[in-house]
């Protein structure tokens, strides 16, 4: 039926009878000893195959014929095929821009090249065109913003689901409201869209949708209305609510069927054994997509959660994908392969970087400010460092690097705290040292106000932060500062781009996304996290759309200690994430035991 065929019936007419191939192709390719290197070979000398039909019939047919079909199926890997009673090869409808089929000349060519054009146009979007937005949608996209809202449609057309990936600050959720827009106006909504996102980001949610999109209904399905207007949800274009909200009435919105579900900040759903991610697979929808800038933080199983969410059944169940991509691309740096999925990923998730589509955006200077920890401080952290050694190497000998997952990261926090601030380890002799980094900072923040500068401090700790604070204030400089606790995010964030203060302070957890802060010009990091993802999220707080100054980011390092070793690894997780968006991506590999002893050393 058109692109939405999901099996394939492939056949050789021989004396004005059609014999079915469907049965010898998926035998031949599910053998344990097929070999495809040597079923080429084969091929090239012109080799033949024989074959019996249902009434006992011989023929033979070229393999040079049967080449390139078998050379797609084969490289779906994961057995993603299965023959059906009526003889024909089902299969996930994702997968059929993968299978490079022959024939085009006779009168199935016409199909198979509008599928085959289909495919290509989602994995080049800049080449689709651009659609007609309505009137009554009130921005104004830039190029790659109208791109996506293509991309969008075009997945839409076919019932396929995608990850928008671009960086955080491109305008994920404007490329949203636009293609919600578009479908309204051509008629193509006929239920709600359901939109899940972190709580801090209602609010942008909200003021985005009224600002530009006001012909859309829109209800925010949150807090202590919820039950009255859980009877109003059905004339809504868009529903909004929180992954929280979504867990705690999970039996309400699963009897639901929405049209579209979109998760916002989707890396919420990194783990497919999480509560969130289970009650999210089990709602009904005709239409799925993830918006991230972090598509994937530590290893290749998140990504599948993401994809396995949109497309299910795209990339197999976890077992399989494990044992075809994670270990041959994360273990064994397997090339070939991460190539694969990377053809395999590419109609499927849009990813565009700063520096590949937002040229108005002024520089960004990153700078590594080496701190030299003072003799007491480094002789405490050498005394906890070797105390921990010794645990976390009689821990990992004893029940192996999996069991002692949990120690190995509470010894590197503590380490992490001792070069942050020996206080924060709240041991009583360490409460009366100094912090080599605390007094760098000081002198760093009071140069740069003094040079008009507006800064922005992060800090994964929040009692860091405090003894920040106290320390601000009895300088005598103002600051605002934003953690999970604070109730009043909004009048803080608006204080700050009106220039009430010059120093923003902000816990990772309750800033790391969410946050237009375009009035900043520097970033301060004060301690450096594992994730680099997770520093990006910081950083485009502040280097983002509407930034019109150079912005400059600090990272406070702490010389010759777990702050600098953590530098190497952290690379290579970006490695492996940058590899699955390049051809030619970067060699990676996985964490080891001896690299936790070189954290320690």
């Amino acid at each position: 039926s058109g692109i939405d065929w999901a099996e394939l019936g492939v056949g050789i007419e021989v004396d004005g009878e059609v014999v079915n191939l469907a049965p010898l192709i998926a035998d031949i390719i599910k053998n344990p000893s097929f070999d495809i290197e040597s079923f080429k070979a084969m091929a090239d000398q012109d080799d033949q195959l024989y074959f019996q039909n249902k009434v006992g019939q011989y023929f033979a047919v070229a393999q040079e014929r049967l080449l390139p079909l078998i050379l797609s199926l084969h490289e779906l890997r994961l057995g993603a095929f299965q023959l059906t009673s009526q003889g024909t090869l089902k299969m996930n409808r994702a997968y059929r821009p993968f299978l490079d089929l022959s024939n085009e000349a006779e009168s199935n060519g016409v199909i198979v090249t509008q599928v085959r054009s289909f495919y290509h146009s989602l994995a080049q979007p800049q080449n689709l065109p651009a659609p007609n937005l309505p009137l009554s949608f009130k921005a104004k996209l830039r190029p790659y913003q109208t791109t996506g809202v293509a991309w969008l449609l075009q997945l839409s057309q076919a019932g396929l689901g995608g990850i928008l990936a671009d960086d955080m600050g491109l305008g994920k959720t404007i490329q949203v409201l636009a293609y919600l827009s578009y479908m309204k106006a051509q008629g193509l909504i006929n239920g709600p869209c359901l939109i899940v996102v972190p709580k801090s980001l209602l609010p942008n949610w909200m003021s985005e949708a009224e600002r530009f999109t006001s012909e859309l209904t829109v209800i925010c399905f949150h807090g202590k209305e919820r039950g009255r207007l859980a009877s109003e949800m059905g004339g809504a274009d868009i529903v909004l609510t929180t992954y929280a909200t979504l867990v705690r009435d999970s039996d309400w919105f699963e009897k639901g069927v929405w049209q579209t579900l979109i998760l916002d900040e989707a890396q919420a759903i990194k783990n497919p054994a999480a509560q969130i991610t289970r009650a999210l697979m089990r709602l009904k929808s005709d239409q799925r997509f993830c918006l991230t800038g972090t598509p994937m933080e530590n290893h290749l199983g998140e990504l599948w959660s993401l994809m396995n969410f949109v497309n299910p059944g795209f990339l197999g169940d976890r077992v399989h994908f494990a044992r075809m991509f994670r270990q041959p691309i994360e273990r064994e740096q397997d090339e070939e392969v991460r190539r694969l999925l990377v053809r395999r990923l590419r109609p499927f998730m849009l990813r565009r970087t700063k520096s590949e589509v937002a040229h108005e955006l002024p520089s960004k200077t990153e700078i590594t400010e080496r701190v030299v920890l003072d003799d007491r401080q480094r002789d405490l952290y050498d005394t906890v460092r070797l105390s921990l050694h010794k645990s976390v190497r009689e821990a990992i000998a004893e029940k192996g690097l999996a069991s002692s997952h949990i120690l190995v990261l509470d010894a590197l926090l503590k380490l992490r705290q001792v070069c942050c601030d020996p206080s924060l380890l709240q041991v009583s002799k360490a409460k009366t040292l100094k912090s080599a980094k605390l007094e760098r900072l000081m002198e760093m923040v009071e140069s740069l106000l003094s040079e008009g500068r507006r800064l922005i401090v992060f800090s994964q700790f929040t009692s860091m932060l405090e003894i920040i604070a106290a320390r601000l204030n009895s300088a005598g400089i103002s600051f605002y500062m934003l953690t999970g606790q604070s109730e009043n995010r909004k009048a803080l964030v608006e204080g700050f781009q009106r220039g009430d203060t010059h120093v923003f302070l902000i816990s990772l957890k309750a800033g790391g996304t969410g946050l237009n802060l375009t009035m900043a010009d520097t970033v301060i990091l004060y301690d450096p996290w594992w994730n680099l993802a997770v520093e990006a999220q910081a950083i485009d707080r502040a280097y983002r759309i509407g930034q019109d100054k150079p912005v400059f980011v600090y990272r406070l390092c702490a010389a010759n200690t777990i702050e600098e070793k953590m530098e190497d690894l952290k690379a290579r997780k970006q490695a492996l994430a940058n590899a699955l968006f390049d051809e030619e991506g970067a060699r990676i590999s996985a964490m080891t035991e001896d690299d936790i002893d070189k954290l320690f050393t």
